[in-house]
Formats: C-alpha cells, structure tokens, sequence
C-alpha cells in the first residue's frame, strides 16, 4: 500500500477537525470534482517537482478563494474545464495554469463523470438494498401463506407467497452483482491520460487516482476518454434496464388481481396509494402501481437511450458522455427502485381469499400425477392425461376441487388406462383420502421436495442465504462510501499543509 494512502479511520476523523472546511459534506457536482482534481494536481506535482514550491502556495490559495466562492448560496459553478480555469486565473494570476501541466479537459472530464456516476451508483445500490431488504422482510412474513402463481397469464400452481418473493429476490440480487461489476469497471481514473496516447510530463498517475478516491487507473491512455468513458453508460443503461424489468414483472402479476372483483392481493387505501375514480364512486384505482409501472418504463427508455445515441460514432465523441442525461438514467432508476419499496409495504395479502381462489380451480391437478408416478410407477403422461380428463369433466359440470365425485374419478382412470395403456379394468390405486390430499395446496407446497422448493426446511435455508446477501450489500456500498470519503480527507489535509506552507 502507498505511503500517500493512510488509515482510512485517522483520515475521516482528521476531515472532521480539519481548519476552514465545511461540517456540512458538500455538493459532489462537475465543480467540485474539478476542484478536487485542481487540489490533487497542486499537491502532487509540488512533491515531484513539477511545479515550483515556491509558487506553489500562492496558486493554492487563489484555488482555495475560487473554491470558497463557489459554495456560497447562489454562487456560480462552472462544469468545465474552459469555464473553470477562468476564475483560477482571476484568483491565483495566469501561473496557476500550470497546475494544466500534462492534463486536457478530455481527461479531466472523463474523471469527474466516472466520479460522479460512481457516486450515484451507489446510491442505487442502497435504493436497490432497501428493496432486497423489503422483499426479503415479506419473504420471511409469507412464508406460510398459500397463494396461485400464474403462467401465461393462467392460475397455475399453488405456492407460497413467501417462495414467490425470494424468487424475485433472486432477480435483484443479480441485478446488484450487475450493478458491483459496472462499478468496478467505472471506479478507475482516466487522469493523467491527457487526450489520446499520454503526454511527455511524468505524472503520477496512481497518486492522483488514490486521492480522488480511485482504487486504480484506467491502463490504456486511449481506452480511458475514447472507449471506456462513452461505454460505461450504455452498459449502466443495461443494468438499469434489468431492474425496471423485474419491478415492471412483479407490478404487473399484482394488477393481474386488479381486474377480479375479490381480489387476494390489493394495495392498501391511504397516503396516496390509491384514489377514487372521478366518476365511478366503488373504484380505487392503483395510483401507486400505475405511477411505479410507468417510471419502470421511463427507466427502460432512458438505459435504451444510452445505447442508441452510442451507436454508430466514432471513438470519444461526446454523444453519450454527458452529465446530465447519465444523472438521469441513474436517478430515475433510484425513483423507481423507492416507489417500488412503497409499493411493497403497501401491499395487503390475504391468505384465505388467496386459498380459496386455488381451491376455486385445479391449480393442484399436476400433483395428482406426480403422487400415480412417484408412490404408484404411472407414466407420467397418463398421470398427467388421467388429471387433464377431470378437469376438463370437472369444468363442464361446474365442479370444485373439493367436490369432485371419487366415483367420478375412479371411471376416468379406468377409461384412461384403456385408452392410454389398453389396460382393461384399471383400479385407481389412490384412496379417496390419498385423492383428496393431492388436491390441496397447503399439503402440496408443505411437501415439496425439490432443492429450492416452498417446503419450511428450503424456505428457512433461503431465508437465511437471503440474510447474508443482504448485509453483503450493504457492506459493499458502505465500504465503497468509506473508501472515497477517506481519499478526499486525505486529500484535504495534504492540500491543507500545501496552504499552510505559503503563510
């Protein structure tokens, strides 16, 4: 480790006790990233002999005014380097451009996006924590609770609620190893690259990249502002995208109940999840569903975006390096990933309506031919037909589950083996007690035996898996945050002593 990068402890108390700087942290926008690097330059190049220490405090003092101006209410703050070096000059007088030694706004730029966005990203990465979080909570509170999941838009297997939501655990839990690796790839320092191939000044490159809170350097100087820096938001756009895919999912099996009269899952009334409808007085239309749907779409079309306004230029153009629309991407991700942890907590499950809609329909019929198959060695197809004959007899006699006639269901078994085996005088082999048991969805998902499953033991494993993700998460953005924060404490104290020198 470098000598230049201290205990990451000692520094964060040291910004604390710091002379003349602000208790409040300050706004880290494009201004102050090129301050920082300004800083980063005067003390790095004063301790390599780059820039004589005889001038050295007075053009760190002129960058100390510049600085203190900008954070007044009001004050102007310049987000480029042309706009930037104008208040330098008016302060420190033309010798604090050669604080410009080796450096292009090509570079200088591309740091302060990179920072940024690295920032931003792990504000996303805690708005996506809190919603792992959430889920997780939920997961924890269902895991009993017994309710239809659907495919293609049909009632289709009974399972736990609680199961149901560890799987879209599973999918933010990809999406936040998405999310780490973009990081890892953005948290590299272009600076010091200058333009295209470098420049003759020797820089110390690594020192810079310690003290704005890098933990290395982009290694190819043209990779750094040409390919890297217009790449990272259209991959950034691809893990956005991700996320708004798997909110829009879940909100969309939630509206599914919206359209029955009884629904089993509803949004709790109040604190503007719902409204009334203007004209319809027995409506409560789902405000929050449809606000949530709606940025989840906002999100896609922004992160879509990126890769369209990428595509088809030539290396280091500008299309999509722009601050603000990359602000975008990520803080409209952060406001769908918040509205969708509301729609979470809002949600209002209940498990008898939910129980009795499977006990409605024949969400349970597959089991039937799992139990002839595993316990009675039936082909699986005629298991499979045997159930699809009495659903179908069930459906055109308006049937339920529960009332289905055992006699009923002795004849089409025997009918089924003729049919399917040329068997004659099949015997069902299930009793009306076994019969009965394989179509009901509380005994189905409690016996489940697959690895990953609803049954309580695999729900207590994944519970706890799930626990673990969820403080390494957290762990990974609070690290992340520790690590910059330390750079720029020690970057200040350095600076700080570069100040003192010239009084």
């Amino acid at each position: 480790m470098p000598k230049f990068w201290p205990c990451l402890g000692a520094l964060l108390m040291s910004a604390i006790t710091l002379p003349g700087l602000s208790q409040t942290a300050p706004v880290r926008d494009d201004f102050f990233w090129l301050g920082e690097i300004n800083k980063a330059s005067a003390v790095i190049n004063t301790e390599e002999g780059l820039l004589d220490r005889a001038i050295a405090p007075r053009i760190a003092a002129g960058l100390q005014s510049v600085l203190r101006a900008a954070a007044q209410p009001g004050a102007a703050r310049p987000n480029l380097v042309i706009t930037f070096e104008p208040l330098l000059i008016q302060a420190a007088g033309v010798e604090a451009t050669l604080l410009h030694a080796g450096r292009s706004s090509q570079d200088m730029l591309a740091t302060v996006r990179a920072a940024m966005m690295r920032d931003e990203l792990l504000g996303l990465a805690s708005a996506l924590r809190r919603v792992n979080g959430t889920l997780v909570r939920l997961a924890g509170q269902h895991a009993g609770t017994i309710v239809p999941n659907y495919t293609n838009g049909v009632a289709a297997q009974p399972n736990s609620y609680g199961h149901y939501l560890l799987g879209h655990v599973a999918g933010f839990a990809r999406d936040a190893e998405r999310l780490h690796q973009a990081f890892a790839r953005l948290d590299r320092s272009p600076m010091g690259t200058t333009v295209l191939n470098g420049t003759s000044w020797p820089l110390n490159r690594e020192r810079m990249a310690h003290y704005l809170g890098f933990p290395a350097t982009v290694d190819n100087a043209y990779d750094a502002a040409q390919i890297l820096a217009a790449e990272m938001p259209v991959e950034i756009g691809a893990v956005v995208n991700s996320m708004a895919v798997h909110v829009g999912g879940f909100i969309e099996d939630v509206m599914t109940q919206y359209a029955q009269p009884r629904p089993w899952i509803l949004l709790r009334e109040g604190n503007g999840n719902t409204y009334v409808s203007s004209a319809m007085p027995q409506k409560r239309n789902p405000g929050l569903l449809n606000d949530t749907r709606a940025q989840a779409s906002r999100v896609i079309a922004l992160g879509v975006g990126r890769l369209i306004m990428q595509h088809n230029i030539t290396p280091g153009m500008s299309d999509t390096k722009g601050t603000r629309d990359n602000m975008a991407v990520i803080g409209g991700a952060v406001r769908m990933l918040e509205a969708f942890d509301r729609v979470l907590n809002a949600l209002v499950i209940n498990p008898e309506r939910a129980l009795e809609e499977l006990n409605l329909d024949w969400t349970a019929s597959q089991e039937v031919a799992d139990v002839l198959m595993r316990e009675h060695r039936l082909p699986f197809r005629v298991g499979h037909h045997f159930a699809s004959e009495i659903v179908t007899y069930a459906r055109d006699h308006d049937i339920r589950p529960s009332d289905f006639p055992y006699a009923e269901a002795q004849r089409i078994y025997t009918e089924t083996l003729r049919h399917e085996m040329q068997q004659e005088n099949g015997v069902l082999p299930l009793s009306e007690a076994e019969f009965r048991a394989a179509l009901d969805p509380v005994a189905i998902v409690r016996a489940r035996a697959t690895a990953g499953g609803p049954q309580p033991a695999e729900m207590t494993r994944m519970l706890a898996a799930a626990e673990r993700e969820l403080a390494a998460q957290e762990g990974w953005v609070r690290e992340g945050r520790a690590r910059i924060d330390g750079a720029l404490a020690a970057l200040d104290a350095d600076f700080q002593r570069l100040l003192e020198a010239g009084r």
